[in-house]
């Protein structure tokens, strides 16, 4: 059983939604989000998403978007990624680690290189937002054969067709996209979602885990009957960008707490 099956099953059986919190490597800078990482996983994080950072984030909205355009700034690249993940590894930070980024930084990089890298360094997974399923069978068979999961994104708008693509192919989880948009903390649930699941639930058994959009612990409570976890990335930038620098890692810990369950948010 991988890391992201074992964690998933884990919270399952405890009956609880897990957290998948993102984080976007370098922001605000190299050493402090990585020191940010490990605050979440200590607060209960079921796994980490980190982020490559990518000059136009298409499915991104403002927030990540600035957190990018720092990182980059601060000269952050693909092989940082995988630098940190060996470095959390080294920490012993036992929970899945996945890659997200763009197709551009992979094949910036060199994708089989960059790929066979990640795996070496502990990655458990890829999610390669911009490629197409239909051109992703040379990256899948690369993943399948050093012990990746590559994780595949759909949305509400999603038909069938596209719905026939993807599933045979998915592995991991179905990274299901909560609204039509981009990235970004909202104060309310799409009111869509809760059919597009029960669409999904219906025709795969992989787990399925709910990004954009989700801030607060009652929607990852929203969540509950209806998929295995939640991902939170732009609120928990937002928490950094809001933070005076010696408080950004206490506050983001104490944030991950809430949306856990682990503490009570503040009124």
């Amino acid at each position: 059983m991988s890391r992201i099956e074992a964690a998933l099953a884990r919270a399952r059986a405890e009956g609880r939604v897990a957290l998948l919190p993102f984080m976007t490597l370098g922001y605000p800078d190299l050493p402090t989000s990585i020191e940010l990482v490990k605050a979440m996983v200590a607060a209960g994080a079921d796994g980490i998403e980190l982020g490559i950072p990518f000059s136009d984030p298409l499915a991104d909205g403002p927030t990540i978007q600035r957190a990018s355009r720092q990182a980059l700034q601060n000269g952050t690249t693909p092989a940082d990624a995988v630098d940190t993940v060996r470095s959390l590894r080294e920490a012993g930070v036992e929970v899945p680690l996945i890659l997200m980024g763009y197709c551009n930084s992979f094949l910036a990089q060199g994708e089989e290189r960059l790929i066979s890298d990640a795996a070496a360094a502990g990655a458990d997974g890829l999610i390669i937002v911009d490629l197409p399923p239909e051109e992703s069978d040379a990256t899948r068979a690369l993943c399948g054969k050093l012990g990746l999961d590559l994780i595949y994104l759909l949305a509400p708008t999603s038909d069938d067709s596209r719905m026939a693509e993807v599933l045979p192919r998915a592995s991991g989880f179905i990274y299901c996209v909560s609204l039509v948009g981009v990235t970004g903390a909202r104060a309310q649930m799409a009111s869509e979602l809760p059919d597009f699941l029960r669409k999904l639930r219906s025709r795969t058994a992989l787990p399925l885990v709910v990004g954009f959009g989700i801030s607060k612990r009652e929607h990852v409570e929203a969540l509950r009957g209806l998929a295995d976890a939640a991902i939170v990335g732009a609120a928990i930038v937002d928490v950094v960008e809001s933070s005076p620098r010696e408080k950004r890692v206490e506050r983001v810990r104490d944030y991950v707490e809430v949306l856990t369950g682990r503490r009570e948010a503040s009124a």
